[in-house]
């Protein structure tokens, strides 16, 4: 018994050790194997060169200038006089580097454990560095890298829509390693909605290096994924003529074909993208932020305004969505109309009322008392739900970030929002687009082309061979009848934007809308100067249309702010653009 024991003994012993024997010789070599991999081995990312963005007719709209950065060789002491040499010599060439700033550059990045040159200078233009580059490159201590700056050729024109590159910061970073390699990312617009499409793909070198972290052979190379270039439907000739065209108003307009293409979008005032790309100065900043305008503001995508007499086309399809037949009652406006024990007016825009007025008439002469009295049969909720339906208090689905959604009120809206019980009386403001009822001008454009077509489109920036569409429920009979009023709006005697849009190369169909300003929001307020108080209270003027009649084939909503009348301040303007467009073709497939 015992010698069985002590075999046993002896057989456990000898288990363990060859086990120890084997993790130390075979198991423990990879690990090893692999560090010491680790530790000769070097891979260096290679950036990829960001797509460039172009419009429908191959023009740029964002490109990459190619220039230089500079950088220093580490482990200088900061007034060790090879540094400072070289940073006086950056600077003899280079008139607007900072001596102090670069050195501050360098030590705050320089570090024991950095072996890596460290830049000092992100971008010098190609042109500028032809001259010093010779001699700048005899010097050991600097490190010239070829380097590249986005920059918007049409600056002002197009911002709002291909948005800007600025450098990351830590939450870019930490989310996409591509942007943590390059520094840059989109801040807004096109850049920002398809970055990870236009930022490519990183390539790299793997080397072997010494002890001492110098280079001994490179072991392998993979160019970078790069010039995603990305297309886009604007038409920048159209945008800057439109741009132009609003001098010095402030608005939006969206122009946009049937089937959710956007061939311009346009935010008056707008700002300079290439201003972003380097980082902006805090004098230029502090001029956009306390411009009452408020030219940062993307006005076609966040701009919230009253809707006014543009919602009731869609006001009524919702009334026979909800009761059907009440379209086909006529009703009589003699001016205004009273409500409830008090006998409260709410009147009509036209104080002489406009008589027996049916569905067509409603429309053409934008008459206030047709609404009002139908609301009151259908009741705020099922007008927003409709209205909702119809593409209006939420998002297009556009291809632009941040996209704000207006509001459809209703009563547990108001509730939540206010903590108050919805009045009638807020029903009948509702339904003239009026009181909390608010809409982007993209939401507009949108909803006019599903009033056009019956299909509410997805409108898209760049290209997409997708074309998305939503078919709301809408009574045939009675759309047609709506259209027929748009006609008159535009074409016949009593229109409200007769006098503009009937004389064109195309026939046009549209509303005019009138947004009253009720406040002012604070911020706004306290940009404002005394003496122009008076026309920053002066309501918005709508118009939105579409073109032909017959084929509609292209949308075009313009909203000017503080212009008053639809048909005098918008019309002028809708008119340019439907000339422009058929001069250009747009009209002839």
């Amino acid at each position: 018994m015992r010698y069985k024991i002590v075999i046993s003994i002896f057989a456990v012993f000898w288990i363990i050790l060859l086990g120890r024997i084997y993790q130390v010789s075979i198991n423990s070599n990879y690990y090893y194997e692999n560090l010491a991999k680790k530790n000769s081995h070097k891979t260096i990312p290679i950036p990829p060169l960001r797509g460039e963005i172009y419009d429908r007719n191959g023009e740029l709209l964002a490109i990459n200038q190619i220039g230089f950065s500079i950088s220093l060789e580490p482990h200088l002491k900061s007034d060790e006089p090879k540094l400072l040499t070289a940073i006086k010599e950056l600077k003899n060439n280079f008139n607007d580097l900072n001596e102090s700033i670069m050195l501050k550059v360098y030590v705050k990045n320089n570090s024991y454990y950095n072996h890596d040159y460290i830049k000092v200078v992100d971008f010098i233009p190609y042109n500028d560095m032809i001259g010093a580059y010779a001699s700048l490159s005899l010097n050991q201590v600097i490190k010239i890298e070829a380097e590249s700056k986005r920059y918007y050729p049409y600056g002002k024109y197009t911002s709002h829509i291909v948005g800007y590159t600025g450098k990351s910061n830590k939450e870019d970073n930490k989310k996409d390693p591509i942007v943590a390699e390059v520094g840059k990312v989109g801040k807004t617009g096109i850049e920002k909605y398809y970055n990870e499409f236009l930022e490519g793909e990183l390539g790299f070198d793997t080397i072997k290096v010494n002890a001492i972290n110098q280079e001994i052979e490179k072991i392998e190379h993979k160019d970078p994924f790069e010039n995603r270039d990305l297309k886009l439907n604007i038409d920048s000739k159209l945008q800057k003529m439109i741009y132009e065209r609003f001098g010095d108003d402030a608005g939006a307009v969206v122009v946009m074909k049937t089937n959710g293409e956007v061939l311009a979008a346009v935010s008056a005032p707008s700002f300079d993208s290439n201003d972003f790309v380097g980082g902006i100065s805090y004098a230029d900043w502090q001029k956009l932020l306390y411009n009452a305008d408020t030219p940062f503001t993307n006005k076609f995508l966040n701009g919230l305004y009253p809707p006014g007499s543009t919602i009731k086309m869609g006001m009524a399809l919702a009334f026979e969505n909800s009761v059907p037949g009440t379209l086909d009652k006529n009703e009589f406006c003699k001016g205004y109309i009273e409500v409830g024990a008090n006998k409260q007016k709410f009147r009509c825009w036209n104080l002489s009322g406009h008589g027996n007025v049916d569905l067509r008439k409603a429309i053409r002469e934008s008459c206030d008392v047709y609404f009002y009295n139908k609301s009151m049969i259908v009741g705020i909720n099922d007008m927003s739900k409709n209205l909702k339906e119809f593409g209006l208090g939420v998002e297009t689905g556009v291809d632009l970030p941040h996209e704000s959604s207006g509001i459809m009120p209703d009563k547990k809206w108001k509730m939540k929002r206010y903590k108050k019980p919805w009045y009638f009386g807020e029903t009948i403001n509702s339904s003239i687009g009026q009181g909390y009822t608010l809409v982007t001008p993209i939401e507009i454009a949108r909803y006019t082309a599903m009033l056009a077509t019956s299909k509410l489109p997805t409108p898209r920036v760049a290209k997409d061979e997708k074309v998305k569409f939503a078919t709301p429920n809408l009574s045939t009979k009675h759309l047609k009848i709506i259209q027929e009023g748009m006609y008159d709006v535009c074409n016949s005697p009593g229109g409200t934007a007769l006098r503009y849009m009937s004389h064109l190369p195309i026939i046009v169909a549209g509303k005019t809308g009138t947004s009253q300003v009720v406040s002012l929001p604070k911020d706004i307020r306290d940009k404002i100067k005394e003496e122009d108080m008076e026309y920053y209270h002066r309501s918005h003027a709508w118009l939105t249309t579409y073109a032909p009649y017959n084929n509609p084939k292209i949308i075009v909503t313009v909203i000017v702010e503080h212009g008053g009348h639809g048909g005098s301040s918008a019309g002028p303007i809708a008119a340019d653009i439907y000339k422009w467009l058929h001069k250009q073709g747009y009209f002839n497939n």
